[in-house]
């Protein structure tokens, strides 16, 4: 069941992925991008009304609750479990080191940092970084196609749904389950989008309070983040939010 959704979601963002093959030279598309902007900020402000009535007060007290300490313990145990993904992103972006960087870290963590809850590969010289499919497409020359406002998920694009999908395949715990239901990935999700809800707090409420155009603001961030993140953290732009 998991598998036929993982396919399904594919093939979606794919169809999605193929309607939107007119790019412009800066990678985005001709129509600026945002050809569904009316639909997009219906779906924004529904995520916004969900984010304010369910997931910031969620977050604000998941760090009133639990120590500093015990929060970086859960980010470091959350970023553990995607090396796998990391992993096979490094491979099929041709990226040798950084792979080698990530087996090292994956195995001293969960070794030597009982299971991922302490960060120790980075005090031994292993910085983390991240790698997703969205990312693998874009070094592969694949445009991001037109911007979208996926309900209750943020923003993405189809390049970073189709991501998804694949990346769901690389993961181990995707496959996770307790008798007839796969129950582990769900709860991850649920953690890592609290934790980092938790950890944009004030960030994200600066963006709102000094934006006149909160849409827009967000949408300009996301692409730097993406970008950001598709150039290895070389792009020269301010500490941007985890999307």
């Amino acid at each position: 069941m998991h598998t036929k959704r993982n396919v399904g979601v594919i093939l979606l963002a794919g169809l999605l992925l193929a309607g939107c093959a007119t790019m412009g030279a800066d990678g985005f598309a001709e129509d600026n991008n945002d050809p569904f902007e009316g639909a997009n900020r219906v779906v924004f402000d529904v995520t916004l009304a969900v984010d304010r009535a369910v997931a910031k007060p969620v977050a604000t007290a998941y760090r009133d609750v639990l120590p500093v300490e015990v929060r970086d313990m859960v980010r470091n145990f959350l970023n553990n479990l995607k090396s796998p993904v990391i992993f096979a992103n490094d491979i099929l972006q041709g990226e040798a080191d950084r792979a080698g960087v990530t087996f090292v870290r994956a195995i001293v963590n969960t070794g030597i940092g009982l299971g991922g809850l302490f960060e120790v590969a980075e005090e031994w010289g292993y910085e983390g970084h991240s790698e997703d499919f969205g990312q693998t497409l874009a070094v592969w020359g694949v445009g991001e196609g037109p911007y979208l406002m996926i309900p209750l998920l943020g923003p993405s694009n189809p390049r970073d749904l189709v991501g998804r999908g694949i990346d769901s395949i690389f993961d181990p715990l995707s496959y996770v389950q307790w008798g007839d239901e796969s129950y582990v990935p769900y709860v991850r999700a649920g953690v890592d989008i609290i934790d980092l809800r938790s950890r944009n707090i004030e960030t994200l409420d600066d963006v709102e309070r000094t934006s006149a155009d909160f849409y827009g603001a967000a949408r300009s961030l996301y692409r730097q983040s993406r970008e950001n993140e598709i150039n290895n953290g070389m792009a020269e732009i301010e500490e941007l939010p985890d999307f």
